[in-house]
């Protein structure tokens, strides 16, 4: 069964067409990387593939499902969306940020006498984070708070995970921690995956598929042996890129200006 759909979409941002005639779906296990250059429209996609932003024409489905026709909170069942960035203008701990994640479960019912705690905890340590649980949000640095916010994506427990730059404000240790673990939810949940990115090489190493974006309304999408070639990338990034193989791993380099 296809997860997640687009049905010959178009976005537009201030009368440029960004998007033009998508017709692109997601099935369970896949993990796809959405790349392009700067302005793209990356983020407004993976926004409008949330339910947060509309479309300038054609559909979005989820299950097979309008995603309009979705109520709120089944919703928040299928999907869980990491935006790129995020305010926090209370004091919540930690822990308190990540069990928010689990309301759409509950209705007005407090998480006490649930497994949302343990749930939780469990978010949290995979995400290397247990022991900023009595923290306040406002105090980590921006590299904690994006383990924090990852944790709460994981613990709200849906097939479909949406991210924008998920490896964002991480270390490098971290960064291969992350995404690594996505790769494994797909593979070992059947979980699907769509997250932008904008290094190359985490892209070639963890995902199975890849939606480029050109920005003017072209795209394309295909598996990862389709998609990550050097002249495509160079083409969709504005800027040649070069390919080696080393120890059966594939490596994007930008190629240096020759001046």
């Amino acid at each position: 069964m296809t997860v997640i759909a687009t049905h010959d979409l178009r976005l537009s941002i201030a009368g440029r067409t960004l998007v033009q005639g998508l017709d692109w779906a997601a099935q369970p296990g896949e993990c796809w990387s959405i790349i392009g250059r700067n302005g793209a429209g990356k983020s407004t996609l993976l926004r409008t593939l949330a339910g947060l932003h509309q479309p300038d024409g054609g559909a979005v489905d989820i299950g097979g499902r309008a995603l309009a026709a979705w109520p709120l909170t089944d919703l928040a069942r299928e999907r869980a969306f990491l935006a790129q960035s995020r305010h926090d203008a209370f004091a919540y701990t930690v822990l308190e940020s990540v069990l928010s994640a689990r309301h759409p479960y509950h209705a007005n019912r407090y998480w006490e006498g649930s497994d949302d705690h343990q749930i939780a905890l469990e978010a949290l340590a995979s995400m290397d984070v247990s022991d900023l649980a009595a923290r306040d949000v406002r105090t980590l640095s921006g590299g904690e708070r994006q383990r924090v916010a990852i944790a709460a994506l994981l613990a709200q427990q849906t097939p479909l995970l949406l991210l924008d730059e998920p490896a964002n404000a991480l270390d490098l240790a971290h960064q291969v921690s992350v995404t690594g673990l996505l790769a494994r939810l797909c593979r070992e949940q059947n979980k699907t995956v769509v997250m932008i990115g904008h290094d190359l090489n985490l892209a070639s190493r963890i995902s199975t598929h890849v939606l480029l974006l050109m920005g003017d309304g072209r795209w394309q999408a295909g598996t990862n042996e389709q998609t990550m070639q050097s002249a495509l990338l160079g083409d969709y990034l504005g800027h040649p890129i070069e390919m080696i193989e080393h120890h059966g791993r594939r490596i994007f380099i930008p190629k240096e200006d020759s001046a």
